[in-house]
């Protein structure tokens, strides 16, 4: 397995560094989804899952945001999330574990990190 971290000086203290592949900034609540069955989105959620596929993509109709585990520029995820044009952070190494189902949390898809609130 091939491991690293992001280097980056100017996150604010706390934050969960990604790779930024949709631009914007969205609050909201966090829903920590690992497989597609356990899915229980309202709208306005934002999703956070280990990775996705073609079949989520009935899902990002209703989410505001989206962070993944996995990922980079051309993943599921990232195409998806900049063509219904939310915020994403991807390639989040642990991110189901330090962020907590029902957390409010900011994604910052231009900058590639998340804050929770």
């Amino acid at each position: 397995m091939i491991t690293g971290g992001y280097r980056r000086d100017n996150l604010p203290a706390g934050a969960i560094a990604g790779l930024p592949v949709s631009s914007g900034v969205v609050e909201g609540r966090a829903r920590v989804v690992l497989s597609l069955e356990e899915a229980d989105l309202q709208a306005g959620d934002i999703l956070v899952t280990a990775y996705t596929d073609p079949s989520w993509t009935p899902l990002f109709v209703s989410i505001k945001g989206l962070v993944t585990e996995v990922g980079g520029l051309m993943t599921h995820g990232a195409v998806i999330a900049r063509e219904y044009g939310l915020p994403a952070v991807v390639g989040v190494e642990g991110a189901a574990r330090l962020i907590k189902d029902g957390q409010r949390i900011r994604v910052h898809g231009t900058a590639g990190y998340i804050e929770i609130l």
